[in-house]
């Protein structure tokens, strides 16, 4: 499997995990509040540094903001910047160092 759709997977599930706790009347608010600051950082791990700053804190708001647990933020960061390459780093080789330097 292509590693661009592996980690798609796996952003199909960490959506999933997040929407889990909808369906748990009592428990689930709180399940969010411990959930909210692992998303994020799977978030920021996930996409990036320079990506993964904003990604991560809109997992994290989205995650603690009653009723936005339907929202796949994984999936929708993964269509965007994998599928679509929005805000893609650019890689250019410099000649002088002889190695790539993300710009």
């Amino acid at each position: 499997m292509d590693p661009k759709y592996r980690k798609l997977v796996k952003c199909l599930l960490l959506d999933a995990v997040g929407m889990a706790s909808a369906v748990i009347p009592v428990v689930g608010p709180v399940l969010d509040v411990i959930w909210a600051p692992v998303a994020a950082s799977i978030s920021y791990k996930m996409f990036g540094e320079r990506r993964g700053k904003f990604t991560s804190l809109i997992t994290f708001v989205e995650e603690l903001l009653p009723l936005t647990d339907v929202v796949p933020s994984f999936t929708i960061f993964w269509f965007l910047f994998d599928f679509l390459g929005i805000g893609k780093e650019k890689v250019a080789a410099t000649e002088e160092a002889g190695y790539a330097e993300v710009k």
